[in-house]
């Protein structure tokens, strides 16, 4: 008697169930992952920082130089003069111009350290203040004039000035003590973006 093949029989090979694909299955959303996105899309989230420049070392030499070559002449005059003619005792009084010159060299330094400055995409920030913290802001649009300057002392160490009129006498600003590169690439941005808004654009 033949035996009948699975063709003869009615049967087939019936294949395994295959794996569900998960590499090319939709992922599910995870709820924290969610909640980060609609946090980020608000409006002001995440937006950064901005940026501050410090000011250059030798704007801090140079206003340190100027306060002992003066008060130094200071201390001098008061010495002498006195000395010569009222008497040694009143030579005495040179303490205090001394005293000033000491104090200033610290202040100094605090002060220098206090400026910085921040371009963001709309404005200009100016910090500065030791006691009382000052800080200014710049609109782009408000601009009316850049100027770059540098007296004899200054060209003397190097540095170069900044100096911001706006529409509103308020909101004038000065950057001191920026080496003349930087003062000239930061009058040049500053002039062109200012012409940006004036536009419209």
């Amino acid at each position: 008697m033949e035996t009948g093949s699975p063709r003869d029989t009615g049967t087939a090979d019936v294949p395994e169930a295959a794996a569900p694909d998960t590499a090319h299955a939709p992922a599910v959303p995870d709820a924290g992952a969610a909640e980060a996105a609609e946090a980020a899309a608000e409006p002001g989230a995440g937006a950064a920082e901005p940026v501050w420049r410090a000011l250059p070392p030798g704007l801090l030499k140079m206003r340190r130089l100027l306060v002992v070559v003066w008060l130094g002449l200071l201390t001098l005059a008061t010495a002498l003069v006195p000395g010569l003619l009222a008497g040694p005792g009143w030579a005495a009084f040179a303490v205090l111009p001394l005293a000033v010159l000491l104090w200033g060299w610290v202040m100094l330094e605090r002060n220098w350290r206090s400026w910085r400055y921040a371009e963001r995409a709309d404005d200009l920030l100016i910090s500065r203040g030791v006691l009382w913290r000052e800080e200014t802001v710049v609109p782009y649009g408000r601009m009316q004039l850049v100027e770059v300057t540098s007296g004899p002392v200054e060209r003397y160490f190097g540095l170069a000035s900044v100096q911001l009129h706006t529409a509103a006498a308020a909101t004038d600003a000065t950057i001191p003590g920026l080496d003349p590169a930087e003062a000239e690439r930061l009058r040049d941005r500053l002039t062109e973006l200012g012409e940006a808004r004036s536009a419209g654009l």
